[in-house]
C-alpha cells in the first residue's frame, strides 16, 4: 500500500570489508559524520537531492535521531548506498553492517518535481502547478526480526516494521520544509499502506479518499492485517458483485496554505461524503480462503 517513510554514502575512509567491521556497541567509536563518505551515482549528482553535503545528511538524521534508533534495535553499524543513476529520482538505502538484500532497513526511491492533478480531480486546487517532494517507494524493516508465533505480515513485507513511522515522516516533513516544497506526495502501493497515510495525508482525488473510506466503512469489525489481505488477495467485492482491485493514487501531505485550504474545503470534504454514498463492499470469503490456504505459513 505499507505510511513511515528516510539518507546516505559509503565511508570517508578506506572500504571495508566485512570482517573490518566493528562489533556493535552501545556508543559507535566513530562521529556520525564518519559514517557517510561519497554519495557516489553513476549518473547525475552525487549528493542527496542535488543539494545536501555529507555533514548536513548527518545532521538532519542525527537531529531527528535515527542512529539513536537503530541503535536501540541493535542495528549497528549501518551501511548506506545512494543510487543516482535515474537522477532526479534516486535510490537510497540503509543497511545493517553489509551491503546485502537480506540486510535492508530502509529502501527509499525519492525525487523533486512539480505536479498538476487531473481537471476531473481538480475542484479548488491551486492553478499553478505545486513542487512536491515526491516518494516513489518506501520499505521500512527489521532484518533481525523474522514472522514467528503469533506475528504475521502485511501485504509486500519480508521482516516485521520498524515502528518508526511517524519519526520518519517527521524527517520528510523537515525535508521539505527546508527546500521549500509546497508539500510531500506518495503512491501508497499497497491498500494498508493508504490507509496508515491517511492520519498524515489526503488523497488529492476527493473519489479515491471516499472509496478507501467507504471500503473501511462497509467492514468496522474486520482486523486491519486481515482487510489487508483481502483487498490485496482481490477478494473484495462492491455492492454488484464485481472484483475491487486496488489502484494507487496520489496521497498529499500539504504545507502551503493553498494545499491546506483544498484539502479543508466544503467542497472537497462534500465530494469525498458523496463518493461514499453509493459504495458498499462485502468479502467474498471463499475467495480468501482458497487463497489464503494456497500461501504457506501466511496468517491473517
Amino acid at each position: 500500500m505499507s505510511f513511515l517513510d528516510w539518507f546516505l554514502s559509503k565511508s570517508r575512509m578506506k572500504k571495508t570489508r566485512p570482517k573490518d567491521l566493528p562489533h556493535l556497541r552501545e556508543t559507535p567509536s566513530f562521529q556520525e559524520d564518519e559514517i557517510f563518505s561519497s554519495l557516489a551515482g553513476k549518473r547525475g549528482t552525487s549528493l542527496f537531492l542535488g543539494r545536501f553535503s555529507l555533514n548536513q545528511v548527518a545532521a538532519i538524521l542525527k537531529k531527528k535521531n535515527f542512529f539513536k534508533d537503530a541503535r536501540k534495535r541493535k542495528l549497528w553499524p549501518l551501511g548506506f548506498d545512494l543510487d543516482s543513476s535515474e537522477y532526479p529520482l534516486q535510490r537510497f538505502r540503509i543497511f545493517y553492517r553489509e551491503k546485502k538484500p537480506e540486510n535492508m532497513i530502509v529502501d527509499l526511491k525519492i525525487k523533486e518535481g512539480g505536479y498538476l492533478p487531473k481537471e476531473k480531480m481538480a475542484l479548488d486546487f491551486p492553478k499553478s502547478e505545486c513542487n512536491f517532494l515526491i516518494l516513489e517507494w518506501l520499505t521500512l524493516q527489521n532484518p533481525l526480526l523474522d514472522f514467528s508465533g503469533e506475528k504475521s505480515p502485511l501485504p509486500g513485507q519480508n521482516h516485521p516494521g520498524l515502528s518508526l513511522g511517524k519519526k520518519v515522516a517527521d524527517i520528510f516533513i523537515h525535508l521539505a520544509r527546508i527546500t521549500h516544497k509546497d508539500g510531500l506526495l506518495a503512491y501508497p502501493a499497497y491498500f494498508h499502506n493508504a490507509l496508515l497515510f491517511s492520519r498524515y495525508f489526503y488523497f488529492l482525488n476527493p473519489e479515491k479518499a471516499g472509496e478507501v473510506q467507504a471500503i473501511r466503512r462497509s467492514l468496522p469489525d474486520v482486523p486491519f492485517k486481515q482487510l489487508a489481505w483481502i483487498v490485496h488477495l482481490n477478494c473484495l467485492r462492491d455492492s454488484k458483485g464485481k472484483e475491487y482491485e486496488w489502484k494507487a493514487e496520489e496521497e498529499v501531505y500539504p504545507l502551503n496554505k493553498e494545499l491546506k485550504s483544498y484539502f479543508d474545503s466544503k467542497k472537497y470534504r462534500e465530494m469525498v461524503k458523496k463518493s461514499q454514498e453509493h459504495l458498499n463492499f462485502r468479502i467474498d470469503w471463499e475467495c480468501y480462503k482458497k487463497k489464503m490456504n494456497g500461501m504457506n505459513g501466511v496468517r491473517a
